[in-house]
């Protein structure tokens, strides 16, 4: 199924009448829209799936707890500072999904997060549809969304609201050189929307636009980083293949 036709910014967490699914993915289940969502990157998109759900928090205040297992920091390097607008970034890293899983439980009882982000790599027994359901319902009773980063892993049966896949695509054109990548883009299919309709996107970074997103940081030094931010847009995935195809020609590079 494809997406709404138009361009959705990426960053915004807002409902926006034209934007269906896709500025919709935080769910309505708990207060502010809090549940448990899924991202499954495909092979070199695990840091598009990092920075896009960094992208889905622009609205909401308070520190990030960030959880990782040992084979997802190997993999994609630990988090960093950028992209959290000042927010302050509580890190864990552990050695199995299991206490993973123990770690983001006990920080969806903290509703003073703004958020909780666990990436895992590979399959895990821990992540069952038992653990899921726990992690969703907990999310939605304390209102702190949750994002499960599931790196190399099937999209099994899940218990969480939101399921997305994100993989890259060839970079948008160079305005200057037709030979070197341009802004990067990628796929993202929301295969399961509890309170949406799935869908096909077309995510690209902007790095030149500016847009007021995000806390900033003022005169007495509250809030976010200040200054212009990165603006990411969503547009909806092309039907025709023909156009699709040619899309990905002009001597552009992969992004990612």
């Amino acid at each position: 199924m494809q997406g709404d036709s138009g361009v959705i910014p990426w960053v915004m967490a807002k409902t926006d009448a034209t934007a269906g699914a896709a500025t919709d993915t935080a769910g309505r289940a708990g207060p502010g829209g809090a549940t448990l969502s899924e991202v499954f990157p495909e092979p070199g998109a695990e840091a598009a799936a990092a920075g896009f759900v960094l992208a889905r928090l622009q609205d909401r205040a308070g520190p990030v707890l960030w959880v990782q297992d040992r084979m997802a920091r190997l993999e994609t390097g630990r988090p960093t500072l950028a992209g959290l607008d000042g927010r302050a970034l509580l890190h864990l890293c552990l050695s199995r999904a299991v206490d993973v899983m123990v770690a983001v439980e006990e920080g969806l009882r903290c509703p003073d997060l703004s958020a909780v982000i666990a990436e895992v790599r590979g399959e895990a027994s821990a992540i069952s549809f038992t653990a899921l359901k726990r992690i969703a319902l907990r999310s939605e009773a304390a209102g702190v969304p949750c994002w499960l980063i599931r790196q190399a892993a099937r999209a099994d049966l899940s218990a969480a609201r939101n399921r997305w896949r994100i993989a890259t695509l060839p970079s948008a054109p160079h305005p200057d050189d037709p030979r070197a990548p341009g802004d990067p883009r990628w796929r993202l299919d929301l295969f399961r929307a509890r309170d949406g309709r799935p869908g096909a996107w077309i995510a690209r970074h902007e790095r030149g636009a500016e847009a007021g997103m995000g806390p900033r940081r003022g005169a007495g030094g509250n809030g976010g980083t200040g200054g212009a931010a990165h603006r990411l847009d969503l547009v909806a995935a092309v039907s025709d293949g023909a156009l699709a195809e040619a899309a990905g020609t002009g001597g552009q590079r992969a992004a990612g």
